[in-house]
């Protein structure tokens, strides 16, 4: 990649950024496109996201990507909202409009359902057991609703699946009652942090394996590692299952296209993040 006055440049804030697969992801999208662009991670502590934001018009960026603690103070600092930013009151996604406007978007949950169906699989009217509330969890509910899947939330905390359960559209049972819940599910959406490499060293499952049968569909929304021990566990038992890795891609390949105006070379993404991961665990 040659760097010259006349790149454009991208970027992803968040803290701590500096693990992100995005600046993989992004650049090798744009370099298949042929774009002179170039995508970089900036650490902005908790509280900046107005000022990265200010600084995108000023710097002339084409475009910024938002994580982690940043998701809700960005969506106060748009100009506009998409529908789906809006509801979600969360944005991972930043474009400059006409005039300087910034435009948020969520791209999580329909890169969730883009996921899901390059897998084969249709959500629509399937009974769906989603395990977390968190941001990732309201993202993918809403998206599950949105497409007339049935969404029950589990959650330990009852006020935040209940909260994630009005996005989707959908009901809640207690946290105690999950494995009787993925037992009947046709999905199941593993969107807590469970079985992580850096949440915890023993191997955790978030209910146990014996609940899950063939017939049923089973995503782990962790991505690191890619097989996770409850993908693994679930392919025992006669699931099919779905990894974490291809929301990641497919909500950075909607960044790219939002950004670009053209089609992402989304298998070329996931091979670079497929090797990345790998070096990472080597």
């Amino acid at each position: 990649m040659t760097i010259s006055a006349a790149t454009r440049v991208a970027g992803v804030i968040g803290d701590p950024v500096r693990h992100s697969l995005s600046p993989v992801l992004h650049n090798v999208a744009y370099k298949e496109l042929g774009l002179d662009w170039v995508y970089v991670a900036f650490e902005v502590p908790d509280g900046g996201a107005r000022g990265a934001l200010d600084a995108m018009r000023l710097l002339d960026l084409v475009g910024l990507s938002v994580t982690m603690p940043h998701k809700t103070a960005a969506a106060g600092a748009c100009d506009e909202l998409s529908t789906t930013a809006s509801a979600l009151r969360s944005v991972n996604t930043v474009s400059v409009g006409d005039h300087g406007r910034l435009i948020g978007d969520s791209t999580d949950g329909e890169g969730f359902l883009r996921s899901l169906r390059e897998a084969g699989h249709d959500p629509a009217r399937r009974l769906v057991v989603l395990l977390g509330a968190g941001g990732a969890a309201r993202a993918v509910g809403r998206a599950l609703g949105e497409v007339g899947a049935r969404v029950v939330v589990c959650a330990r905390k009852a006020d935040a699946a209940e909260r994630a359960a009005l996005l989707a559209g959908g009901t809640t049972v207690p946290w105690e009652e999950r494995a009787e819940a993925v037992g009947a599910a046709e999905l199941v959406v593993n969107a807590t942090p469970i079985g992580m490499v850096s949440f915890s060293d023993a191997i955790d499952l978030p209910f146990p394996l014996e609940v899950l049968h063939p017939g049923q569909v089973l995503v782990d929304l962790v991505y690191h590692p890619i097989e996770t021990p409850l993908l693994s566990g679930a392919r025992g038992q006669g699931a099919d299952v779905v990894d974490g890795l291809g929301m990641l891609v497919h909500q950075a390949a909607l960044q790219v296209e939002q950004w670009t105006g053209r089609p992402a070379p989304v298998a070329i993404m996931r091979a670079a993040a497929e090797l990345a991961l790998g070096r990472r665990t080597a």
